[in-house]
C-alpha cells in the first residue's frame, strides 16, 4: 500500500492539486498533479503525471458549481487512480496567517475560526484556502491536515518594514505590513546553496513574478523586507492588480465617482493591473506578441515597476549580490528578464544574451559584478516537505 500527500491551492475559479509519494528513504516524490479550472462556469479537470504526460482530461459539467463540489470531483478522480492508497496528510496553501501563525500549524476547528477572522485582509484568496479545508473535512475527515501561509516567510521583519503609518489605535487592528509570496521565496532560498552558493549567504533579491507579482530583499537566508505591504495589492504591478497606488486614488473612486466598496474592490483586485493598462489581456505572454500600443505600454510599466523596486531594496539591503528571477513570467519570459536587467545594470547586472534565451540557469556574464539567476519555486514541495515534517512523516 502506498502513502501519499495530497496538496491543495484553492482559488476563486480554479482548484489545483498534487500528490506526493512518500518514499522509504523519508522524501516526498512527485506523483501527478493538475486542476479543476472554470470552477461555476465550464469546470475542467486536467492532471500530468510527473514526467508530465496527461492522465486526465474532462468536463465535470454542472456537477462543480462551486469549490466544495470541485474537492469532491476531486477525490471521486483520485480514488479511481489511487483507490487502496493511503492519504497521510493534506497540505493547504493558506495566503494569511496574521500576527497568530508565523509557520505551519496542524489546523483545528479553531484554528479555522481564527482564520476566517483574516478574510478581510485577503478577500481574494483566503476564503477559498478556507472553504476547501472545510471541504476535506466533510470528505476526508481522520485525515490530519496541515495550513502552510504565504506570510509567514516574512515574520521577524525589522519593525520599520513592517509598520504602516496610521494612528497607533488603528494599527493595534492589525495593520501592518505582513508580505506575501512566501512559500515560493522559501523555496527558492533554499535552492540558493545547491544553485548558487556564491549568492546564498549574502544580499538577494528575489523576484516573484507572475500574475501576481512581488519582489523580496533577502540578507543570509532571512527576508527583511518585501514589496507587499498590508494586502496583495501592493507594490509591483501585477495582472489584474495595480501595485503601489496613491491612497487619494481610491478616495477618489468613492468621493468623487461615488462607486461602492464592491465596486472599488473589483477595480483594485480584477480589473486593473495590466488589464488595466492595456484593456487587452492580463497574460504577460499577450501583451509581449502584441503590437498594440497600449500592451506596450503595459509591459513598459512593469518593467518600470520592478526595475524602480530593485532599486529601493537594494538601498534596504546596503547593496545587491544576487538577483534572482522566478515563477510563470520570471521563469519563461527572457524579454522580460532581458529588459529589467538592462534597468539594472547601474548595478552591477550584465546580462548574458545567450544564457537568457536558454533560461539560465545563471543569466549573467561571468563578468557581471552582480550575477542573475533563474531558479524555479516550486511551492506545492515546499507544503509537501511541511506537511510531512509537521506530521512527523518525513
Amino acid at each position: 500500500m502506498a502513502d501519499y500527500a495530497l496538496i491543495l491551492n484553492a482559488g476563486s475559479s480554479s482548484l489545483k492539486f498534487c500528490v506526493f509519494q512518500r518514499l522509504e528513504v523519508k522524501n516526498w516524490v512527485l506523483e501527478s498533479r493538475g486542476q479543476i479550472e472554470g470552477i461555476g462556469t465550464a469546470p475542467r479537470l486536467s492532471a500530468k503525471n510527473a514526467k508530465g504526460e496527461s492522465i486526465a482530461r474532462e468536463l465535470l459539467g454542472d456537477r462543480v458549481r462551486d469549490g466544495r463540489e470541485a474537492l469532491e470531483a476531486l477525490a471521486t478522480w483520485l480514488r479511481s487512480i489511487y483507490g487502496g492508497s493511503r492519504v497521510l496528510g493534506v497540505g493547504h496553501r493558506v495566503v494569511h496567517g496574521g500576527t497568530l501563525y508565523d509557520g505551519p500549524v496542524v489546523l483545528s476547528w479553531q484554528i479555522l475560526a481564527d482564520l476566517y477572522r483574516l478574510v478581510p485582509l485577503a478577500p481574494l484568496h483566503q476564503p477559498f484556502n478556507l472553504a476547501a479545508i472545510e471541504a476535506v473535512y466533510k470528505y476526508l475527515p481522520e485525515v490530519p491536515q496541515v495550513a502552510c501561509f504565504d506570510t509567514s516567510f516574512h515574520r521577524g521583519l525589522p519593525a520599520v518594514a513592517t509598520l504602516l503609518p496610521l494612528p497607533r489605535d488603528i494599527r493595534q487592528g492589525g495593520l501592518q505590513r505582513y508580505g506575501f509570496h512566501g512559500l515560493s521565496y522559501e523555496y527558492v532560498t533554499a535552492m540558493l546553496p545547491q544553485v548558487a552558493p556564491e549568492i546564498a549567504k549574502g544580499r538577494v533579491i528575489i523576484a516573484h513574478l507572475g500574475s501576481g507579482a512581488s519582489l523580496c530583499a533577502l540578507k543570509n537566508g532571512k527576508s527583511v523586507d518585501c514589496s507587499f505591504s498590508f494586502t496583495t495589492l501592493d507594490g509591483l504591478c501585477m495582472g489584474t492588480r495595480p501595485g503601489a497606488l496613491d491612497p487619494g486614488a481610491v478616495l477618489y473612486l468613492f468621493q468623487t465617482l461615488g462607486l461602492s466598496a464592491r465596486q472599488v474592490e473589483k477595480i483594485l483586485y480584477k480589473k486593473s493591473g495590466l488589464l488595466g493598462i492595456s484593456g487587452i489581456s492580463s497574460d504577460m505572454r499577450n501583451l509581449i506578441t502584441s503590437d498594440k500600443p497600449e500592451a506596450r505600454l503595459a509591459v513598459d510599466y512593469f518593467v518600470y515597476c520592478v526595475a524602480k523596486e530593485i532599486g529601493a531594496l537594494t538601498a534596504v539591503l546596503g547593496g545587491i549580490d544576487g538577483l534572482v528571477f522566478t515563477a510563470g513570467i520570471g521563469e519563461n519570459s527572457p524579454e522580460v528578464r532581458r529588459r529589467i536587467c538592462d534597468a539594472s545594470a547601474w548595478l552591477g547586472v550584465d546580462i548574458d544574451q545567450e544564457a537568457n534565451a536558454r533560461g539560465g540557469p545563471r543569466i549573467s556574464g561571468s563578468n557581471s559584478r552582480v550575477p542573475a539567476w533563474v531558479i524555479p519555486t516550486n511551492e506545492e514541495l515546499m507544503i509537501a516537505r511541511h506537511t510531512g515534517r509537521i506530521l512527523g512523516l518525513i
